[in-house]
């Protein structure tokens, strides 16, 4: 065999391996992108019977001393963000999805009130609250009359936040990452499910984690 014809067989095997490293590549981002609806139908469905039920919400305090009235999940609303993947011809796929809502006093409107904090980790702890929630708040200074030494920090808010579920595909990978703030009380949740996982019945897992059921889904 000439060289010539040994450099054509290389390029043969060689074109080979991309064909089947592409035609790979699209079944992976095409079983991504029907997961990516399956997961976006549901929400969207879960969101408009929530609107009706408008589950109770977890106790909520943020410096752990300081109770907000009975609580309740409000104004569910989905999102759907798309991206392109340059990598794979510019073809338009699911950048993410995306679940909020509302977090109101079972009765009555959002009311105001305040919480006082004079040690550094507490501090800490009520401003990561603070921003989690997306509460509207003011921050104020107490200091001594006299001497105007800091005495403590009293924050001012509304009891009112966001709680939100944020889904995010990985297409190379074939795998979801969710990420779930303030659904059982102000923290964030996340974990990975491979793309072969979503179906309703895990979706409902995590129905049920978001409205206070037991649940299996972060297992």
């Amino acid at each position: 065999m000439s060289f010539l014809n040994q450099l054509k067989t290389q390029a043969h095997a060689l074109r080979n391996q991309q064909t089947a490293a592409q035609l790979s590549a699209e079944a992976r981002v095409a079983q991504t992108e029907a997961a990516c609806r399956t997961v976006a139908n549901y929400l969207a469905d879960l969101a408009q019977q929530l609107n009706v039920i408008a589950p109770p919400a977890p106790a909520f305090t943020l410096d752990g001393k300081t109770p907000w009235p009975a609580m309740k999940m409000a104004d569910f609303r989905c999102d759907v963000r798309q991206k392109r993947l340059h990598h794979m011809g510019g073809v338009d796929v699911t950048d993410y999805i995306g679940m909020g809502w509302r977090v109101l006093p079972q009765v009555g409107p959002p009311v105001k009130a305040a919480v006082s904090v004079n040690f550094p980790p507490e501090l800490e702890r009520v401003e990561a609250r603070l921003a989690l929630g997306h509460l509207k708040h003011e921050r104020l200074e107490q200091r001594h009359p006299d001497t105007n030494k800091l005495l403590a920090i009293r924050f001012e808010y509304t009891t009112e936040l966001l709680g939100s579920v944020r889904i995010t595909p990985d297409h190379d990978q074939c795998s979801f990452a969710f990420r779930i703030s303030n659904a059982t009380g102000f923290e964030v949740q996340t974990t990975q499910l491979a793309t072969t996982d979503i179906n309703p019945g895990v979706l409902d897992e995590l129905a049920r984690l978001l409205v206070g059921q037991p649940s299996r889904f972060l297992r």
